[in-house]
C-alpha cells in the first residue's frame, strides 16, 4: 500500500513537471500576431513662413544682417517691416534683406 501511493505521488509531480514545460500556443493567436501590423503616425509639424522675433534674441551675421535659428531653419530679418522669414532664393535679389553696407 505505501509502495502504491509512492507510484501514485511520482507519477503526480512528473505530469505537473511535464506539463509546465510544454510551449503550447494555439494557432489563432499566432495569426492574430501575424495579421496585426502598427502604423507609426509621423507627427508632421508646420513650419511658419513668417515670424516675429525680438532682434535682441536674434543673431547678427558677418555681413550685418540680422537672423534667427528656429527648428533646424533659418529666418532672415526684413529690414522693411522688422519681420523674420524663412530663407529663399529670391532673398538674394531683394533690397529688404540686403544688409546695411550692401545698400548703399
Amino acid at each position: 500500500m505505501l509502495t502504491n501511493r509512492i507510484y501514485i505521488v511520482i507519477l503526480f509531480i512528473t505530469t505537473i513537471i511535464s506539463s509546465c514545460t510544454k510551449k503550447n500556443h494555439p494557432a489563432t493567436s499566432v495569426k492574430t500576431t501575424e495579421t496585426t501590423v502598427v502604423k507609426k503616425r509621423k507627427v508632421v509639424s508646420t513650419i511658419p513662413k513668417v515670424i516675429i522675433v525680438n532682434d535682441k534674441v536674434a543673431k547678427r551675421s558677418v555681413d550685418g544682417r540680422y537672423y534667427y535659428d528656429l527648428q533646424g531653419h533659418r529666418y532672415w530679418r526684413n529690414n522693411k517691416d522688422g519681420k523674420y522669414y524663412l530663407f529663399h532664393k529670391s532673398m538674394f535679389d531683394d533690397e529688404d534683406f540686403k544688409s546695411p553696407e550692401q545698400k548703399q
